[in-house]
C-alpha cells in the first residue's frame, strides 16, 4: 500500500509500513481516505519513501475535508493543551460583582456592536451623542487581558497561535470559544467587560480630548451593516421603526463619521477602495458561487470610529513614554520615485512632494 502526497511538490509515492508488531490499536485506512502520515526513511536511489499512518481524517470527498487538510498542511495549531483547557474551566460564566472593582459602569449607555452578517464574535461596540456642536464618541473593546493572564496557559496558546482563523463554516479561534464566543465577545443583552477609549470631538471633525478607562458595558443591539445602512441611508421605514431608540445615536455617528472622513482628506490620507469578493458555500461546504461584496457607508462609518481610537492609543503610548510598536509606512526610495514619475509622465501626470512626496500628494494624484 501506498500513499500519494497532498503536496505535488513531492513527486514520489510512498509506501506505508506495516504497523508495529504489539500495537494496541492498530490504523487503518481505505483506498480514497486522507491520511496523515510520519516519514520513517527517506528516498533513496534504490527505494522510495516509507510513512508511518498516523491519522486517518476521512474520505477524500468529505465536506470539510479541504479545512482538515490546510489546518495540517499549515500546521495550524487546533486543539487547545489540556493546561489551557484546564485555566479556561476555572473561568465564570458571566461577569461577577467581584470583576466591577476599579470600573465605570457604561451598563446603561446603549452600546451597539455593527458587523457582518456572518460576525461569529463581536470585539468592538461603538456610541455617540451630540455635545453642543461636538460630538462624544465611545469605543469600548473586550477586555481580554482581565481573563488571560501574562504568561499563564492561556496566553502561551495564544502567543503560539498569533491569530484566529477563519474558514468556511469553521473559526480556530486564539482563545478557547468560552472567551472567544463568551466572555471576550461583545454579545447582546449581557454584561461583558471592556475597555474603553472616550472621546470629545469638536464639530470639524477634530479631536479635543480623550480618555481611556476600564467599564463594564452591556450591549443594546448586535447590529449588522446591511441594517444600519437600510436606517440611515435607504430610510426603511421597517428598520427604522424596530430600531428607534438607537437611531439617534446611530444618525450621530453617521455625521460625525462624514466630519472625521472630511478631516482625514485634509490630512492627505490615501483611501483603497476595491471591491472584495466573498464566496457562497452549499450546504455541503462545495462553493457554489463567487460574487462581489460591496462595501457600504456603515463599513466606512466603523472604520473612522477604529481610526480616531487607535489615534488616540498611539497619542497615549507616546506621550506616557510607553515601549511600543507602530505601523509605519515608509516612503519608496529615490530609484523608484524617478521610475513612478518617468511612469505618470507618459500618460502627463505628475507628482508633487519633491524629493519626499506626503500621503496628500499621492493623494492628490490619484
Amino acid at each position: 500500500r501506498f500513499v500519494v502526497a497532498e503536496n505535488k511538490r513531492i513527486s514520489q509515492d510512498i509506501l506505508l509500513a506495516p504497523a508495529e508488531k504489539g500495537a494496541k490499536k492498530a490504523l487503518k485506512a481505505q483506498s480514497g481516505q486522507a491520511v496523515m502520515i510520519e516519514l520513517i526513511e527517506q528516498p533513496s536511489k534504490h527505494g522510495q519513501p516509507i510513512g508511518r499512518l498516523v491519522e486517518v481524517l476521512g474520505n477524500y470527498a468529505d465536506p470539510g475535508m479541504e479545512i482538515e487538510i490546510a489546518l495540517r498542511k499549515h500546521e495550524l495549531p487546533y486543539e487547545f493543551s489540556p493546561a489551557a483547557l484546564a485555566e479556561t474551566k476555572k473561568l465564570p460564566e458571566a461577569v461577577r460583582k467581584s470583576d466591577w472593582k476599579g470600573r465605570e459602569d457604561l451598563t446603561g449607555l446603549p452600546l451597539v456592536t455593527i458587523d457582518g452578517e456572518t460576525a461569529r464574535d463581536f470585539d468592538d461596540a461603538v456610541y455617540c451623542e451630540r455635545k453642543g456642536k461636538g460630538f462624544r464618541l465611545v469605543v469600548a473593546i473586550a477586555d481580554v487581558s482581565h481573563y488571560v493572564t501574562a504568561g499563564g496557559d492561556l496566553d502561551g496558546d495564544a502567543y503560539a497561535r498569533g491569530n484566529s482563523v477563519y474558514f468556511p463554516r469553521r473559526v480556530i479561534p486564539m482563545l478557547p470559544e468560552k472567551l472567544s464566543n463568551g466572555l471576550c465577545s461583545l454579545n447582546p443583552q449581557v454584561e461583558r467587560l471592556c475597555m474603553v477609549c472616550d472621546m470629545e470631538i469638536a464639530g470639524t471633525g477634530a479631536l479635543r480630548r480623550y480618555r481611556f478607562y476600564p467599564a463594564v458595558m452591556f450591549s443594546h443591539a448586535r447590529l449588522t451593516y446591511e441594517e444600519v445602512a437600510a436606517a440611515l441611508y435607504e430610510k426603511n421605514p421597517e428598520v427604522r421603526a424596530r430600531l428607534a431608540p438607537l437611531l439617534p445615536h446611530l444618525e450621530a455617528l453617521d455625521l460625525l463619521y462624514r466630519q472625521l472622513a472630511k478631516e482625514r482628506v485634509k490630512r492627505g490620507a490615501i483611501d483603497f477602495e476595491t471591491v472584495e469578493t466573498r464566496m457562497i458555500f452549499d450546504d455541503h461546504g462545495k462553493i457554489e458561487r463567487i460574487e462581489p461584496y460591496e462595501r457600504n457607508d456603515a463599513h466606512r462609518l466603523i472604520e473612522e470610529c477604529m481610526l480616531a481610537a487607535n489615534v488616540c492609543a498611539s497619542e497615549f503610548l507616546r506621550e506616557s513614554e510607553h515601549p511600543s510598536l507602530y505601523r509605519v509606512h515608509e516612503g519608496p526610495t529615490p530609484e523608484r520615485l524617478v521610475k513612478l514619475r518617468d511612469f505618470l509622465g507618459t500618460f502627463g501626470f505628475q507628482l508633487g512632494g519633491g524629493d519626499e512626496p506626503k500621503a496628500k500628494d499621492y493623494a492628490k494624484l490619484l
